[in-house]
């Protein structure tokens, strides 16, 4: 049993808690951790304060810029932190890393800890990328630890000047929490297929393409549109499942004209994306910008490849050539090209599944991964109890 240690993990949104962070928040209180739980509310808020021992306190942080409502978030967390006197405050989310770590050190908290999940500054450009990475150095200032949730991200991290190696660890080979191999498994679904592919209109033959994520531009849904439509004149037996919320106007103003293509399917939010990646043949994720890309490994467990883009976080996700294929980003004709290779070999697209798969069980568990964390959470917890 680990140290009766109070842990807050902080994001932005419950749909990230929900998603990413749900099974290593249920089995860090296996392991004996005080754990709670604040973001914002929102969808996926109810599952978390369903979820048995887990305290769940909603404080609203706002992922776009807003000066007044980012100072009341700061002040909620900093009363919060005070009053609740957490051992650990671990965030993720670049907003809610930011306020954490100002309203952690403020109130004193003896261990405060923040996972980058890739860089909102990337793509930009002059006065907005400044600022963005000096908010990124000021994370690393005032924390006592950074994790980046993969090896080329905590690279790029350092190349920018950042922060150093000891200052952003990698646990593992990368990755935020791993993947639950008991919920994404494909052989749990082996008796579902048929149905769930007469829902869709889909025959046994054809070829199956889901994209799982934000739809954004900054996901590549632009690129991956014009590629499939390039494609699906060439292959009539084509689908494209599009899995996930939509979040910017200009692509919800394409949504309606997408649906109408053939082949397309516009599938929505779900909680059991496992049940649409269970009838797919492939997946892509053609990002400007990732972290990791937690869901390639979600698709791996369940033997599937990735046709991402050759960017931090989805070169360590993908291994090239092996578990699947990189392309250029905003590249549509090298998406197009990779894509195309795939649905023209499925036998060598399964391969490529089968080996993502074995690479996804030695390294991206989750029960190892939160074996990883569990203990540098015991660790920093010898420090956290010798300050209080």
């Amino acid at each position: 049993m680990k140290p009766n240690l109070k842990v807050a993990k902080v994001v932005t949104v419950p749909f990230f808690l929900d998603h990413q962070l749900g099974q290593q928040m249920e089995d860090l209180l296996r392991e004996g951790f005080e754990v709670t739980a604040i973001a914002s509310s929102g969808d996926g808020w109810e599952r978390m304060v369903a979820t048995d021992n887990l305290e769940c306190i909603p404080i609203e942080i706002a992922r776009s810029p807003s000066p007044f409502n980012d100072l009341v978030s700061l002040f909620r967390l900093y009363r919060l932190f005070k009053l609740k006197k957490f051992d650990i405050v671990h965030s993720a989310t670049p907003k809610a890393g930011l306020l954490c770590a100002i309203a952690g050190k403020l109130a004193r908290v003896p261990v405060r800890l923040h996972t980058f999940t890739g860089q909102i500054w990337v793509t930009k450009k002059g006065a907005s990328r400044f600022v963005l990475r000096l908010f990124d150095k000021l994370i690393v200032w005032l924390n006592t630890q950074c994790y980046a949730d993969s090896l080329s991200q905590r690279d790029f991290i350092k190349s920018e000047g950042i922060g150093n190696h000891k200052e952003i660890k990698v646990l593992g080979s990368g990755s935020l929490s791993g993947v639950d191999l008991k919920r994404f498994n494909c052989d749990d679904w082996l008796d579902r297929r048929q149905v769930i592919k007469h829902e869709l209109g889909v025959d046994d033959d054809d070829f199956i393409i889901i994209f799982v994520g934000r739809l954004s531009r900054e996901k590549g849904i632009f690129e991956l549109m014009e590629a499939f439509e390039a494609l699906q004149k060439k292959y009539s037996e084509l689908h494209l499942l599009l899995v996930g919320p939509c979040e910017e106007k200009q692509v919800e103003e394409k949504l309606e004209q997408w649906a109408s293509l053939p082949g397309v399917h516009c599938i929505g939010n779900t909680n059991t994306p496992e049940r649409y990646l269970s009838v797919s043949d492939l997946l892509c994720l053609p990002s400007y910008r990732e972290g990791f890309g937690t869901v390639v490994i979600e698709a791996a467990a369940m033997k599937l490849a990735t046709v991402g883009t050759n960017i931090n976080g989805l070169s360590d996700a993908i291994e090239d050539g092996v578990t699947g294929v990189l392309s250029d980003v905003m590249n549509v004709n090298s998406l197009e090209s990779a894509l195309e290779k795939l649905i023209q070999d499925k036998d060598f697209c399964n391969s490529l599944g089968e080996q993502a798969f074995e690479r996804c069980k030695s390294d991206f568990d989750s029960e190892y991964m939160s074996e990883e964390l569990s203990r540098e959470y015991a660790q920093f917890g010898v420090t956290a109890r010798g300050r209080n």
